[in-house]
C-alpha cells in the first residue's frame, strides 16, 4: 500500500536529518575522526539517495493519490534542505563533469556565491596539474560504479586549498547516472582558517576584530590598492612620454605582474594580426624559460586574446575550463597548464576608436582567483594603454610629416650656379618640436639661374603647407618667367587662392645671370629681410629691402633692386631668425652680424656659414626660439661659354 510505504519512507527521512545534525556536531569537536565522519556522510546520503529512489517509483493508484505527491514533494524539499545544509562541502555532477549542484559548504570552500559553481566543469575548479587525473577518475567511476578518491588543490579565490575529493556514483530510478563528489572535513576546515585569517586583523594578538568589519575593511583596502596601482599606471604613461612605446608596455606590464596578477601577458595589433609582444611573471629561471617560449608564440586562433581582439570587450574567467584559452606550447601541454593557471582577465588596448592589442592578466591557483574590481582595474589601465598608445602613433606621424616637409623646403643639396659657390645651412629651435616655416631654393631660369629664400609667420602644419606652396610657386613660375619680381606677384595670387590660415610669407628671389666678368644680380623682395654685400676689402653694406610679405593683399608690388658683382664679392641672404636670436642679456644678433662678415672676405662660402652659425649659437647660449636659415653666394670668375 503506498500509505504504509511513504509513511516508511517519511521515517527515513526524519532519521537523515537527525543524524545529519548530530554528524555536524561530531565534525565540532577536537578529536573528531574526518575518515570516519566522512564514511558515516557518506552512508546516511547514500541512504537518502535510495529513499528517493523508493519514493519515484511509487505508484498512485487510490484515493490517497493527493496526499501521497504531496508527501513526495515534502521528502524532495526536505533531502534538498539536508544537501544544502550539510556540513560537508558535496557537488553533484553529470556524466560529462559538469556540476549540477553545489551545496553551502561547497561554495564556502572556493569562496565564492551560491549557485556559482552550477553549469562549471568541476575540473576547472581544480589546479591544472590535477584536471587530467580528475577526468581519468570521474570516468572510472562511471564505468566501473566504483568510489574513488583523489587528492588535489581546490581553486578557491584566496588561494588553494588543500583537498581529498570522494567520488561515488549516485543511481536514481527513472533518471540518468550522477557522480557525487564530496571535499573531506580536512578541507573544509582549510577553507575556514584561511577565512578567518583573512579577516583577523594583524597586529595585537588580543584583539578582537568583527568578521563583518574584517571583511569590510578588507574590501575597503583591496579597493584602495587597485585605486592606487591605476594611478601608479597613469604617472608611467605621463612621465613616460619621450620613451617608446614599446617600453612603456613592458613597464606597465610589470608593474601589474609585480601587483596584482602573477603573468601578465601584451598582444599588439600589427598587420590585421594579433601579435605576442611582451610576457613577464615570477623572477625564477624556470618562469623567465616560460615566458621566452610564451613570446615567440603568437596568440592562437580562438584563444581568450583573440577573442577579446575580435569583439573589443572585457573577458573574465574567474575559473578557466578551457586549458587552451591561451593556445598550445609546441612541444608539450597547453600554455594554460604550464603556468598553473585557474584565472585570468583579459582586457581591449583601445582609445574608444581602434583597438591597438589585447591585455592579458593571469593568476596561478596559489595567489587566487580575479573577480569583478580586478576586471574594471585591467579594463582602465588598457584604455590608458590604448589612449597612451594613439597619442605616440600620432606624435610619430607628425614628425614624420614634419621632417619629410623640412626635407622638401630645406634641401641638402642646391643646384650649382657656374662661377658662384653657394652654401647653406639651417637651424632648428631648441625649444618646440613643430616645423617651422623657412625655405631656401635654387632652380633655373629663362635667362639664366635663380635663388629663394624666404620664411612663413608661425608654426605647425599649417605654416609648413603655406611654405611648401611658397617655394614651389617661386620656383615653377620662375622657369618661363625672368622678372623676379612679376614671380613674386603671381606667387601672391596662389598664396590668396589657398587657405593657410591666414599665414603670410615673407621672400626675396634673386635671377643671376653673367654679363662678360660680373654676375648681373635682380633681386626682389616681399617683405624679406634685406640681404648683406660683403666686398673683398671687408666693407659690409646692407642692401634695400621692402615690398609686402605675400598672401596679404591682392596687389603687392616687391622692392627690387639690381647689383653687378665682381669675383670676391659675397652676398649674404638670411632669415629673421638669425638677427632676431637674443643673448641671455636680451640683446639681439643683429647688433653683432655686421661685424661677423666684415671678419669674413677670401672665405669660402661653406667656412662664412660654419663661422657665422658657431657665432650665433654661442651668442644665444645654444637657446634658439626660432628657426634660422643663411645661404651664402660667393662670387667667383665667369664659366666657360658653354656652361650656361
Amino acid at each position: 500500500m503506498p500509505g504504509p510505504e511513504l509513511s516508511a519512507t517519511g521515517g527515513e527521512v526524519a532519521g537523515f536529518s537527525e543524524r545529519a545534525a548530530a554528524l555536524r556536531q561530531a565534525a565540532s569537536l577536537s578529536r573528531a575522526d574526518p575518515g570516519t565522519l566522512l564514511d558515516a556522510a557518506l552512508a546516511d546520503l547514500e541512504g537518502a539517495i535510495a529513499a528517493l529512489a523508493e519514493a519515484n517509483g511509487t505508484t498512485a493508484g487510490s484515493g490517497d493519490d493527493g496526499r501521497a505527491l504531496s508527501s513526495l514533494h515534502s521528502e524532495r524539499r526536505l533531502l534538498h534542505a539536508v544537501f544544502s545544509a550539510a556540513p560537508l562541502p558535496l557537488y553533484v555532477v553529470d556524466g560529462e563533469g559538469t556540476v549540477l549542484r553545489a551545496n553551502s559548504a561547497a561554495c564556502e570552500v572556493l569562496g565564492v556565491g551560491p549557485g556559482y559553481a552550477t553549469g562549471k566543469a568541476l575540473t576547472a575548479l581544480v589546479e591544472p596539474a590535477a584536471r587530467a587525473a580528475l577526468r581519468s577518475q570521474l570516468a572510472a567511476v562511471r564505468r566501473t560504479g566504483k568510489p574513488a578518491r583523489l587528492t588535489c588543490n581546490m581553486a578557491a579565490a584566496a588561494g588553494v586549498v588543500r583537498s581529498e575529493l570522494v567520488i561515488v556514483p549516485v543511481r536514481v530510478r527513472g533518471d540518468a547516472d550522477r557522480l557525487l563528489v564530496a571535499l573531506s572535513p580536512d578541507a573544509h576546515q582549510d577553507a575556514l582558517a584561511a577565512s578567518d585569517a583573512r579577516t583577523s586583523k594583524a597586529g595585537d594578538a588580543s584583539q578582537v576584530v568583527d568578521a563583518s568589519e574584517a571583511g569590510d575593511t578588507a574590501a575597503v583596502a583591496t579597493a584602495a590598492g587597485r585605486l592606487d596601482l591605476l594611478a601608479a599606471a597613469a604617472r608611467l604613461l605621463l612621465e613616460g612620454a619621450s620613451i617608446s612605446e614599446s617600453v612603456l608596455l613592458q613597464r606597465c606590464a610589470r608593474l601589474l605582474s609585480d601587483s596584482v596578477a602573477t603573468w601578465v601577458i601584451v598582444d599588439l595589433r600589427r598587420r590585421e594580426q594579433l601579435r605576442r609582444h611582451y610576457v613577464t611573471g615570477p623572477d625564477d629561471p624556470e618562469s623567465s624559460s616560460l615566458a621566452h617560449a610564451m613570446a615567440t608564440a603568437d596568440p592562437a586562433p580562438g584563444s581568450a586574446p583573440e577573442q577579446v581582439q575580435e569583439s573589443g570587450q572585457l573577458l573574465l574567467l574567474t575559473h578557466v575550463a578551457d586549458e587552451l584559452a591561451l593556445g598550445a606550447s609546441e612541444h608539450g601541454p597547453p600554455f594554460l597548464t604550464l603556468l598553473g593557471a585557474t584565472s585570468l582577465v583579459c582586457a581591449p588596448i583601445t582609445d574608444g576608436a581602434h583597438r591597438y592589442g589585447v591585455l592579458t592578466m593571469v593568476r596561478r591557483a596559489d595567489d587566487g582567483q580575479f573577480g569583478l574590481g580586478d576586471a574594471a582595474l585591467a579594463e582602465e589601465v588598457g584604455a590608458l594603454l590604448g589612449r597612451a598608445i594613439a597619442g605616440r602613433r600620432m606624435l610619430r606621424r607628425r614628425t614624420e610629416t614634419a621632417d619629410a616637409l623640412r626635407a622638401s623646403l630645406l634641401p641638402p643639396v642646391l643646384k650649382p650656379v657656374p662661377g658662384v659657390e653657394i652654401a647653406s645651412a639651417h637651424l632648428s629651435p631648441t625649444r618646440g618640436g613643430e616645423v617651422g616655416g623657412d625655405f631656401y631654393d635654387a632652380y633655373p631660369t629663362p635667362g639664366g639661374w635663380g635663388i629663394a629664400i624666404g620664411d612663413v609667420c608661425g608654426k605647425g602644419e599649417d605654416a609648413a603647407a603655406a611654405t611648401a606652396a611658397a617655394r614651389h610657386a617661386i620656383r615653377v613660375l620662375a622657369h618661363w618667367n625672368d622678372d623676379p619680381a612679376d614671380v613674386l606677384r603671381r606667387a601672391n595670387d596662389i598664396m590668396l587662392a589657398e587657405e593657410f590660415g591666414g599665414r603670410f610669407v615673407t621672400a626675396s628671389a634673386a635671377h643671376l645671370s653673367w654679363q662678360q666678368d660680373s654676375l648681373h644680380v635682380v633681386l626682389a623682395t616681399a617683405g624679406h629681410p634685406a640681404p648683406i654685400l660683403v666686398k673683398p676689402d671687408g666693407s659690409v653694406q646692407v642692401l634695400p629691402g621692402g615690398g609686402v610679405p605675400l598672401g596679404i593683399f591682392p596687389d603687392p608690388e616687391p622692392a627690387t633692386l639690381t647689383l653687378d658683382l665682381s669675383a670676391g664679392d659675397v652676398l649674404f641672404l638670411f632669415t629673421d631668425g638669425l638677427t632676431d636670436a637674443r643673448s641671455p642679456q636680451s640683446t639681439y644678433f643683429e647688433n653683432s652680424l655686421g661685424d661677423c662678415l666684415a671678419q669674413m672676405p677670401g672665405r669660402p662660402a661653406a667656412d662664412i656659414v660654419a663661422d657665422i652659425r658657431s657665432a650665433v649659437l654661442e651668442f644665444c647660449d645654444g637657446v634658439l626660439v626660432d628657426d634660422l636659415t643663411m645661404l651664402v653666394l660667393r662670387i667667383g670668375g665667369p664659366p666657360p661659354a658653354d656652361a650656361h
